[in-house]
């Protein structure tokens, strides 16, 4: 998390927790390969006429395929579709077997963890773009490596049914067969995540959160699944709980700038939904925010959580108001204060969309919709100025 700040922040709310680390099985990936599965076939049912008919990326191959190194939840849409387009000669250029107690194995291709996670990855592309075919093969490949009783292919093997399921009901066979396995095996982690992954998907959040509890009961140091949680709670609009949650990440990943900026975002909503302790939630929504942009001085969100904030503090909270604290809550800076960091944070998202929309290389990895609001939101600040 020490690392150099990337300025490409999550494409929303929801997501803002993608730089907790993570495994490709997680909460974020899981639910994100099922929704597009899911929803986008059914809204695109000519979808994988279209991988096959497409021709090749312009890209070099080789470059491309790297992809499938990383998680692939972070890939763009894009190159999901790339891969897909791509996944019968990756299919066909990798082994299909690989057996490490055979004699045959001495004149086969070296067996290395990559040639797994290129398998992996790339199911899970086939499954973004509904290349179901590919993701099938790639699936059985990892079966007969690793076995059936894998519990990480068993996670993967429901995925893919959850992806080819057509209605509610059949995604309620595939949650019995989770909760079957789970009988056998309560410690099952990654059939765990997954059960918990489609009971949110199934709107059935009060029974995700309870899952989620249990599970971090047995696991308190996964930082995700509390990021889930909050994420859970906030939506129910149990703020108090989702600040907790968050906390609970920032205490295993405490230089995870979009989480300080989530729980500003949180906090935040918490101030505006007319909870008592309004002032308090919004002198800790701007220190969240103001240490989200110390992490990363590019990062998008926090630059634009610290103008909604101190906007709100200089038009709707009067400073005779904010002085009056007791000594156990810390009132948020002076009205000059907090002016000046209105005004850092309009230049930077001022410079931030102008150079962005232009085109310039080295602003590039920003999320359109981010754009699109942040250049909205400094609109109205003219709108207002002007008037």
């Amino acid at each position: 998390m020490e690392g150099s700040p990337t300025k490409e922040g999550p494409t929303s709310v929801a997501s803002a927790k993608s730089s907790v680390p993570s495994s490709s099985l997680s909460f974020r990936n899981m639910h994100r390969v099922f929704t597009a599965s899911r929803t986008a076939l059914k809204s695109f049912s000519s979808y994988a006429d279209l991988i096959r008919s497409s021709p090749p990326p312009s890209s070099s191959f080789y470059a491309m395929t790297s992809s499938l190194l990383h998680p692939p939840a972070h890939l763009p849409p894009t190159v999901a579709l790339q891969l897909s387009q791509q996944a019968p000669i990756l299919l066909q250029s990798t082994p299909s077997s690989i057996s490490p107690y055979s004699l045959s194995s001495l004149w086969s291709a070296a067996e290395s963890p990559e040639l797994w996670m290129t398998y992996e990855n790339l199911m899970l592309s086939c499954l973004r773009t509904g290349d179901e075919e590919s993701a099938h093969l790639c699936l059985e490949r990892l079966t007969a490596r690793f076995g059936a009783e894998n519990e990480r292919l068993m996670a993967l093997r429901g995925l893919f049914q959850e992806a080819i399921s057509d209605d509610d009901a059949a995604l309620k066979q595939v949650l019995e067969e989770y909760e079957a396995i789970l009988k056998k095996d309560s410690s099952n982690i990654p059939v765990t995540k997954r059960r918990i992954a489609l009971l949110k998907s199934l709107k059935k959040t009060p029974e995700a959160i309870t899952a989620l509890n249990q599970f971090l009961d047995s696991s308190p140091t996964d930082a995700e699944a509390w990021a889930e949680l909050a994420d859970l709670y906030a939506s129910q609009g149990m703020y108090q709980q989702s600040i907790f949650g968050l906390e609970e990440v920032l205490l295993i990943t405490p230089y995870a700038w979009n989480i300080h900026a989530r729980l500003g975002e949180i906090l935040y909503m918490a101030a505006i939904s007319g909870e008592a302790g309004a002032e308090k939630y919004l002198a800790e929504s701007l220190r969240r925010f103001c240490r989200s942009i110390e992490l990363c001085d590019d990062y998008l969100r926090g630059y634009y959580g610290l103008k909604l904030t101190t906007g709100r503090l200089l038009t709707g909270v009067p400073q005779a108001s904010r002085q009056a604290k007791s000594d156990s809550v810390l009132a948020a800076p002076d009205s000059k204060t907090v002016e000046r960091l209105n005004e850092t944070a309009t230049a930077k998202l001022t410079e931030i969309v102008r150079l962005s929309t232009r085109g310039d290389a080295a602003w590039g990895g920003y999320d359109k919709a981010e754009l699109i609001a942040a250049k909205a939101l400094l609109d109205t600040d003219t709108v207002k100025t002007t008037r």
